[in-house]
């Protein structure tokens, strides 16, 4: 008994050992082999990619190509379809060849049409630059702090760039003078030795009473003066995205080409309500021509604003999704009545790029349309505003990037997929194929044993749809195998998780992720854009529905046709609201999800900037906020969560992780925090960093390997 007692404890204390002993290690040669499918080390490895035009006076278009690293410059006559090529730019072109006008630019200033005159923000003022002599004058006088004119400096915008739309003349901004008194603060405090450094500043969140409000004005530039437009202060909102300058520009807003009436789209907090209108820009009276009222929330395209005021005929391109797709309308801008729908189908008008008032033509980008192929592809097409006539201009199989040509004759079409390399072709106006310019070259990126990701698809969790996504293997992969598997997330809803269906070396590190030895898995799930209404607002009102359902779904049905997927072993990370999704996933599907990294997500929608949840939540009621918050969820963690945050993060708060963090130490669980001192949403320089932690997460608690100590990307 004695000597059995003996064995027994001997074995408790070996086996252990033995266990750690047999336990798999990455080497840093298997870290440095995954660190060859990253962008910097992919990209050069392709040649004739993209074709970026830049056009010329006289009609032809010069652009640059690379080629074993070696730049190359193409000069294109569309009239003959020639191209030629030189080394250098000054060899392809004549010495007094120009591009157009060449305008002084100035730091975070607008310069006109005619570029002699750029206006800029100071003192909470706006003020005016002549750009040959540099001579400033002030247009206005009465703004003061937070409630200054053109300003672009609350919640997660900060820019010193004033907000403003030139007229055509080039004698007028239309503009705002915008009150931000009464909104919330945002403090953010640096990591420095000694005094600390306050950073502050407003960032209106759902529970403000009122939030940000513009009060719109056009300045005569010439005399400053300053007319009011004769209506309530609007929202800070727009129809293409939160706010009213998602592009840099004043959106939402279009001149009439005498420059004597200024068309706009009143958005309302909610994004429910949208009412055109039309101001008059020497008195300022403004004109309500038609509204449109929505149940969730209203967008007028993806990528671009839509809706277009065609003055001369007196008419308004309108943008809606009222029979479940996304097409475009004729209205009467006298009456406000519907003239008709211009075009019709299970599919969705995305960019309008063209109105043609002349031959009363519209072109524009769409996806859906074309049967069998994946429906986020987009299609360049042509159709008359009586809605006859739609003509596909683009008819290969493959996310086509349209660029037209000053004079609408011409267009470059770059065409691709994810696994399929890019082809850039110029074709006339009606589709008549004219050059292929350039066919991408991946001969040297194949030969270091790269692989394109396989493209997939699911049915979302009840059946209803088809989901689109991607899957990345490793590259040595043995199917007799099983691999644990990482689901890489981002849930929208303005955006999915697989990004632009164009051809790219690299996707992130996913394919980086996959070489350490995993299947990395994406989807867009219900809630994405691009389909159909009710697709995209299948979930609205709950942000934290977080396409999971989808994702777990497409997972299993995934495994079914590849039996080397581990089910047992399936991880999780997103960044931002896939940060917010991971930690979701983790405690809403514990069973099924082991693994998460969650990286600067936004837990908590309380304190998040007001137009994200009140765009796709709704305005704050009773308790529709507080139910979605993860902190409230955090009794049902069982796996390994590692939660990230930039302590400066000025887009999301860190706040919002810290409450998580909060309440998991409360409920004693058992996780792991990261924080990144002074930097932003994005992590700068740290960047490298969190990717080398995040794939050791996996591999130690996903894998259950051991990874190299301290390995850096380089």
């Amino acid at each position: 008994m004695k000597y059995n007692a003996i064995g027994l404890l001997l074995a408790l204390i070996v086996v252990p050992c033995f266990g750690q002993q047999n336990k798999q290690k990455l080497s840093a040669d298997d870290y440095r082999q995954a660190t060859k499918f990253l962008s910097y080390n992919t990209n050069k490895l392709v040649d004739n990619a993209y074709v970026s035009p830049n056009w010329l006076e006289d009609g032809r278009f010069w652009y640059r190509v690379m080629e074993n690293n070696e730049i190359n410059y193409v000069l294109v006559n569309p009239k003959k379809g020639a191209k030629k090529s030189a080394a250098t730019l000054q060899e392809l072109l004549a010495p007094n060849t120009t591009n157009e006008i060449n305008k002084k630019t100035f730091r975070n200033e607008v310069v006109s049409p005619d570029g002699t005159k750029s206006v800029f923000i100071k003192d909470w003022n706006l003020w005016m630059r002549n750009t040959s002599t540099g001579e400033e004058a002030q247009l206005t006088t009465d703004g003061v702090e937070n409630f200054g004119y053109a300003t672009d400096n609350a919640g997660w915008r900060k820019s010193d760039k004033p907000i403003v739309l030139w007229s055509p003349d080039s004698k007028k901004v239309a503009t705002f003078q915008q009150d931000q008194r009464h909104v919330s603060d945002m403090y953010l405090v640096k990591t420095t030795v000694g005094e600390p450094e306050l950073e502050s500043w407003k960032y209106p969140l759902p529970s403000d009473e009122k939030i940000i409000q513009i009060h719109r004005v056009i300045i005569n530039v010439e005399d400053s003066k300053i007319i009011k437009l004769n209506i309530s202060a609007d929202p800070r909102r727009g129809t293409l995205c939160d706010d009213i300058s998602c592009s840099g520009s004043f959106d939402d807003n279009d001149w009439s080409p005498d420059s004597k009436q200024l068309a706009f789209v009143s958005t309302s907090r909610d994004h429910k309500v949208e009412k055109f209108r039309v101001a008059d820009a020497q008195t300022g009276e403004v004109r309500e021509v038609f509204s449109e009222i929505v149940d969730t929330q209203y967008e007028s395209g993806q990528g671009t604003i839509n809706w277009h005021f065609l003055p001369s005929s007196n008419e308004i391109i309108w943008y809606s999704e009222r029979d479940n797709w996304g097409h475009l309308y004729l209205y009467d801008a006298a009456t406000g009545e519907l003239k008709h729908q211009i075009t019709k189908g299970d599919f969705v008008v995305t960019q309008l790029l063209k109105v043609d008032e002349k031959r009363r033509k519209l072109y524009f980008l769409a996806q859906g349309r074309e049967a069998g192929r994946d429906p986020y592809f987009a299609h360049f097409y042509s159709v008359d505003f009586s809605g006859k006539n739609l003509e596909l201009l683009t008819p290969e199989n493959g996310n086509h990037n349209i660029t037209l040509a000053p004079n609408g004759h011409y267009f470059i079409d770059n065409f691709s997929q994810p696994n399929v390399p890019n082809v850039a072709v110029l074709r006339n106006n009606k589709g008549k194929l004219i050059k292929t310019l350039e066919t991408q070259d991946i001969s040297r990126l194949e030969a270091i044993g790269w692989k394109p990701p396989m493209p997939i698809k699911v049915k979302s969790r009840d059946g209803r749809w088809d989901c689109y996504g991607l899957m990345f293997i490793p590259t040595h992969l043995d199917t007799l195998k099983q691999y644990p598997v990482v689901n890489y997330i981002y849930p929208g809803p303005q955006g999915g998780g697989v990004g632009r269906r164009n051809f790219y070396p690299s996707r992130g590190d996913h394919q980086a992720l996959a070489e350490l030895g995993f299947i990395v898995v994406v989807i867009d799930g219900t809630n994405n854009p691009g389909r159909s209404k009710a697709f995209h607002d299948a979930n609205y009102g709950s942000l934290s529905d977080n396409t999971l359902q989808d994702q777990i779904a497409g997972i299993k049905q995934l495994a079914q046709k590849y039996p080397y997927m581990d089910l047992e072993r399936v991880g999780i990370w997103g960044h931002s609201g896939g940060g917010n999704a991971t930690t979701t996933a983790l405690l809403l599907y514990p069973d099924f999800y082991k693994v998460g990294v969650s990286q600067s997500g936004n837990h908590d929608n309380r304190n998040y900037e007001d137009d994200w949840g009140e765009r796709y939540i709704g305005l704050m009621k009773d308790d529709n906020y507080k139910v979605q918050a993860n902190q409230y969820y955090v009794d049902n963690l069982k796996g390994k969560l590692l939660i990230a945050h930039g302590n400066m993060d000025d887009n999301v708060p860190p706040y919002s992780s810290l409450l998580v963090v909060e309440a998991l130490i409360k409920a004693n669980k058992d996780f792991d925090l990261l924080i990144f001192p002074n930097q932003r949403h994005g992590y700068g320089a740290d960047t490298y960093y969190m990717m080398r932690r995040r794939w050791d997460y996996f591999v130690k608690h996903l894998m259950g390997a051991i990874p190299p100590k301290e390995f850096k990307i380089r």
